[in-house]
């Protein structure tokens, strides 16, 4: 890991990368910044945690964001709970028969199931939780397509009958990256999937304290103590019993990562989700704390194209932007110089799946010529537009791989005009469809969850259907075409060989940078213990 200390750089390919010296602030005095004003409850029975960002939208159907991800499943349940295996698990189910050659899945709901206002759970509340959902969710809008009929024949139990079988039944109906397909009642899942809700209502083991909400600084759940856990499995991700084993779950937001270390060094805050690399050190030599892999698939860092707008809308472009790239370049900035940290060479999904290709990747491997890409750069159709990369300031690894990619469009001869701003305003500006130049874009990075791209289901940025795709709305039916037939596909064979059809056309038409994979590291007091490892969820854990 980079040494903490006075400002340093990290040379990367002729590139240097400005990494300023933290602010840290030592002591019970950083700490206290982030100290609750009163005292809610048995400190014991209270796990605060420091959240990677904070918790902007509650409505977890209208969002891909990781953190409204995270609140979603302390408040809402779900149908089918993925281990850490991969495999969907019973959870809010008791269990499913399939009929008619698999067109026909029926499921029974877990007897007394209810939601936070005492409703119980039926049927039909799932139905319109699955329409909401799959309306927003590529995996859910596949599902929908081949759905003919969703109906309940009684409270605890519905049915979905499908125009032909449809293999990812269960994935889907268990799918927890965001959007995380959560169970709300029907009333509120009548909601247009494009308009957040207005309660936060679930019939998860956490209730939402909306009177203790402070937003940028707060977001409180205390324990749902009627809350019915699957009486059996084993606690793996979502799957087996969500038991909460502590009374209040506090998200804290601090200012800066010195106050965040400070205060968990301090037992100010028991978890922070995401420390900064160049503080890992400084926690890792502490008896008192554990700093671990936060996930085994890691995230893997994208960089994302506007196809609407020159000059990225031509493809020859884009391959010129993807043949001078050095995944390692963009690894060394997101997570350091050891090299245990990241991987370069790497594709579409994540290394170590089911589904990742070799297929086409000499081409990422291959030392690029900046000169000759350069050189070549006018002929495959720019014409010296304005390239507008967005950046976030309050993001470092997203702001690095910012740094990166306005150095290596530089390099190729491209004009940029580099706009740093909050995550909250790339957000609302990378919705927009118009001309970089009147308030659109050209250009943004961000990263996955290695879960969010081992499948071509899955992977947002392989939603290239136009308008109905990902933002920069790639329109390229062959990947689309490929993508439902991965849907569709009898056995894993047949899907890898999808798969690696699917890759060979990313990296000819190239609907997004793949920029390699990263392992992020989370840290947390000893005191806490049973912690869930691999994903951010709070059942289970307990302080001791």
């Amino acid at each position: 890991m980079p040494p903490v200390g006075d400002d340093r750089r990290r040379a990367t390919r002729g590139l240097a990368i400005l990494v300023p010296r933290r602010g840290f602030l030592a002591g019970a005095a950083a700490a206290s910044l982030i100290a609750p004003k009163r005292a809610r409850g048995d400190p014991s029975r209270t796990l605060r945690f420091v959240p990677r960002s904070d918790l902007t939208i509650l409505d977890p159907v209208v969002t891909t964001d990781y953190a409204t991800r995270n609140h979603g499943l302390l408040v809402w349940d779900q149908l089918y709970g993925l281990d850490a295996n991969l495999r969907p698990q019973p959870q809010m189910v008791e269990g499913h028969t399939v009929e008619d050659d698999g067109r026909l899945w029926t499921f029974r709901l877990r007897d007394d199931l209810c939601f936070h206002d005492g409703e119980p759970v039926r049927g039909s509340d799932c139905i319109a939780s699955i329409r909401r959902w799959g309306q927003r969710d590529a995996l859910g809008q596949a599902l929908l397509a081949r759905a003919v009929d969703m109906v309940t024949t009684d409270d605890r139990t519905f049915a979905i009958r499908l125009s032909r079988p449809f293999g990812a039944m269960l994935q889907s109906l268990a799918k927890l990256g965001p959007p995380a397909l959560l169970i709300m009642p029907e009333r509120l899942a009548r909601t247009s999937p494009s308009t957040q809700i207005k309660e936060i209502i679930g019939s998860g083991p956490f209730r939402w304290k909306a009177d203790e909400r402070i937003v940028g600084a707060r977001a409180v759940y205390e324990r749902n103590r009627d809350y019915r856990p699957r009486p059996d499995g084993v606690v793996s991700w979502c799957a087996g019993p969500k038991l909460a084993k502590v009374d209040r779950v506090e998200w804290v937001v601090v200012p800066d990562a010195g106050t965040a270390a400070s205060a968990l060094m301090t037992g100010e805050v028991d978890w922070w989700e995401n420390p900064d690399n160049d503080l890992l050190p400084l926690l890792s030599g502490r008896a008192d704390i554990v700093t671990e892999q936060a996930t085994p698939l890691g995230d893997l860092a994208t960089g994302v194209f506007n196809h609407l707008h020159p000059p990225f809308n031509k493809a020859a472009v884009r391959q010129i932007v993807l043949h001078g790239l050095s995944q390692q370049d963009f690894m060394i900035a997101a997570a350091g110089n050891d090299p245990a940290g990241w991987r370069d060479g790497v594709g579409v999904f994540t290394p170590g799946t089911t589904m990742a290709s070799e297929v086409g990747l000499d081409a990422l491997k291959a030392r690029p010529d900046l000169g000759a890409l350069k050189a070549a750069l006018p002929g495959a159709g720019y014409r010296g537009e304005t390239v507008v990369l967005m950046a976030p300031s309050d993001k470092p690894v997203l702001a690095a791989l910012g740094a990166v990619c306005q150095d290596l469009l530089t390099k190729l001869g491209v004009t940029v005009d580099y706009v740093v701003a909050d995550w909250g305003t790339i957000v609302e500006r990378r919705a927009k469809k118009a001309p970089p130049g009147q308030g659109g874009w050209s250009m943004f990075n961000t990263t996955w969850a290695g879960l969010d791209m081992t499948n071509p289901a899955v992977a947002q940025v392989l939603r290239t259907d136009g308008d109905k795709g990902f933002f920069g709305w790639p329109d390229m039916p062959a990947i689309s075409a490929l993508r439902d037939a991965w849907l569709d596909a009898p056995d894993v064979a047949s899907q890898r060989r999808i798969c690696d059809d699917i890759q060979r056309a990313a990296l000819k038409d190239i609907p997004f940078l793949p920029l390699g994979q990263f392992f992020s590291r989370t840290a947390y007091r000893r005191s806490l213990a049973d912690r869930v490892a691999g994903v951010t969820v709070f059942w289970n854990v307990r302080k001791t």
